[in-house]
C-alpha cells in the first residue's frame, strides 16, 4: 500500500521539536503507526498487546525503558499504562524533545492516564480517517482558506484546483477514509470491514466497557449507523433494541471514546423562538456506516434512501478533519428550528459565523438556502461570512449575493 501524505505531518513535526512525549490517538487502522514510521524512519516501533506483556513492560516498566533508544514509537500504549508514570519521571529529568512517540486507539482510557501522568509534558493530537484531499495525494485544507478570508477564497474559487480523481460520488462515500480500505477491491471490501469490526468489538469494546451482550451492542451500532446525520434521541435508540436510554447513552459514549462516533452540539443563542437543543450525531467513517447498513456497492448506495445522510456525514467529517490544522479552536454547531428549518454546520470563529448547508445534488437552487435564511432572520445581529452550500456541483457558483454553491471535492 502506497503512503499518502497526511495533513498532520507538519504539526506532528512541530510538536516533536517541542515536547519530549507526543501522543497520537485515533481509531484502529486510521494510519497512526504508518504516519509515525514515515516521520521517524529510523525509530524502533514496539506494539503492545492486551494479553501478552511485550518485553515485560507492564511487569517491570523501569527495565523495559532502560533498553530503549530514542526516538521510539510505543504503539497502543493503553495496553501498557504502567509505563506512563515512569516516562513522566524520566522526562522530568531529561526534557529532550521527541523522545517518546505514543499511539492509542482508546480515547477515554488513554487520555485519562496521559492527563494524570504527562500533563504539560506531552503534545496530543488525534488522527482520523483520511480527508478527501489526502486520498488523492493532494493534502490540503480548503476550509481554512475559507475561514481566514471568505471573500478572497470565493473570488479565486473559479480557478481553484480541484483534486484530480476519477471516482464517482457514490464510490467516494462507499470507500470512506480508512487508508487500508481505499485501495481494496470492491469485491472484498465488506470482508475487510467485517474483520475490522470484529477486532474492534473483541479488543476495544470488550476491554474498556462492561457490555454483557456484544451481539446486542453490534445491533446498537447498526442502528446508530442508520441514524447518522440525525439528532440524537436516546429513548429512540434504546427502544429500538430493547435497552434503557441510559444504556443507549453509555454505549454511544463507547463509540465516541473509540473514535467511531462524533456529535455536533445544537446552537441556541438568545432568541425567543423555539429551537431544538439536541445534538446531531455522525458515524466517523462512511465506509463503516455503509457496511453497517448492508449497502453492498456504490451503485446500491446511489439508489439508497440514506444517500443524503451519508453525503452529509462525509462532508461534515471531512471539514472537521481539516479544521485540526487551523490555529485556534473554532466552535462547531448545527441548528434546527421546531418549524423544520435547519443549518447543517455552523462554524463560529473570531466572532464571525460561517453557515454551511449540505445537499447531495448536482444542481442546487435558491430554495435550498431556506435554513440559512431562517437562521439569519432569527439572529440578525450576528456577524456573518458568505455562506456555502456544499453539493455535487462541478464548480463554485453564486446562489445569492451572500451564498455560494461549492463542490464537495475541492
Amino acid at each position: 500500500m502506497k503512503y499518502r501524505q497526511r495533513l498532520l505531518e507538519n504539526k506532528l513535526r512541530r510538536l516533536g521539536a517541542h515536547f519530549p512525549v507526543i501522543v497520537l490517538t485515533g481509531a484502529r487502522q486510521v494510519g497512526k503507526s504508518t504516519l509515525l514510521e514515515h516521520l521517524l524512519p529510523q525509530a524502533k516501533r514496539i506494539v503492545f498487546d492486551p494479553v501478552i506483556d511485550v518485553g515485560n513492560a507492564r511487569k517491570d516498566p523501569e527495565l523495559f525503558l532502560d533498553h530503549l533508544t530514542f526516538p521510539v514509537i510505543l504503539d497502543e500504549i493503553q495496553y501498557a499504562p504502567e509505563l506512563l508514570p515512569v516516562i513522566k519521571r524520566r522526562v522530568d529529568q531529561n526534557k529532550t524533545p521527541g523522545q517518546y512517540w505514543l499511539t492509542g486507539s482508546q480515547n477515554l482510557s488513554l487520555l485519562a492516564n496521559v492527563a494524570e501522568s504527562l500533563a504539560g509534558r506531552a503534545g496530543i493530537l488525534s488522527l482520523y480517517p483520511m480527508t478527501f484531499s489526502e486520498r488523492y495525494v493532494n493534502a490540503s485544507a480548503w476550509i481554512i482558506d475559507y475561514l481566514q478570508d471568505p471573500h478572497a477564497f470565493l473570488k479565486s474559487a473559479t480557478s481553484f484546483n480541484r483534486a484530480s480523481h476519477n471516482e464517482t460520488l457514490a464510490s467516494v462515500i462507499w470507500k470512506g477514509g480508512y487508508p487500508g480500505v481505499i485501495d481494496v477491491d470492491n469485491e472484498i471490501l465488506s470482508d475487510v470491514l467485517d474483520s475490522y469490526w470484529k477486532t474492534y468489538i473483541e479488543r476495544d469494546v470488550r476491554l474498556i466497557a462492561e457490555v454483557s451482550d456484544l451481539q446486542e451492542f453490534s445491533r446498537f451500532t447498526q442502528l446508530a449507523a442508520n441514524l447518522t446525520a440525525q439528532e440524537i434521541k436516546f429513548t429512540q435508540l434504546g427502544r429500538e433494541i430493547g435497552i434503557s436510554h441510559q444504556t443507549a447513552q453509555r454505549w454511544l459514549n463507547i463509540l465516541k471514546s473509540t473514535y467511531q462516533w462524533s456529535e455536533l452540539q445544537a446552537y441556541s443563542g438568545n432568541t425567543i423562538k423555539r429551537v431544538s437543543g439536541k445534538a446531531k450525531g455522525y458515524f466517523m467513517d462512511t465506509a463503516m456506516s455503509a457496511y453497517q447498513m448492508h449497502i453492498s456497492s456504490p451503485n446500491a448506495l446511489l439508489s439508497h434512501p440514506k444517500l443524503g445522510a451519508l453525503f452529509e456525514t462525509y462532508v461534515v467529517n471531512d471539514i472537521q478533519r481539516q479544521l485540526t490544522m487551523i490555529q485556534g479552536k473554532p466552535a462547531l454547531y448545527h441548528w434546527r428550528s421546531h418549524g423544520g428549518a435547519e443549518v447543517d454546520l455552523i462554524i463560529e470563529m473570531n466572532n464571525v459565523y460561517h453557515l454551511i448547508e449540505i445537499k447531495c445534488k448536482t444542481r442546487p437552487v435558491k430554495s435550498d438556502l431556506r435554513g440559512i435564511q431562517a437562521f439569519r432572520e432569527t439572529y440578525p445581529d450576528l456577524n456573518y461570512a458568505p455562506s456555502l452550500l456544499i453539493c455535487a456541483t462541478s464548480e463554485v457558483m453564486p446562489l445569492s449575493n451572500d451564498c455560494f454553491a461549492t463542490p464537495y471535492d475541492l
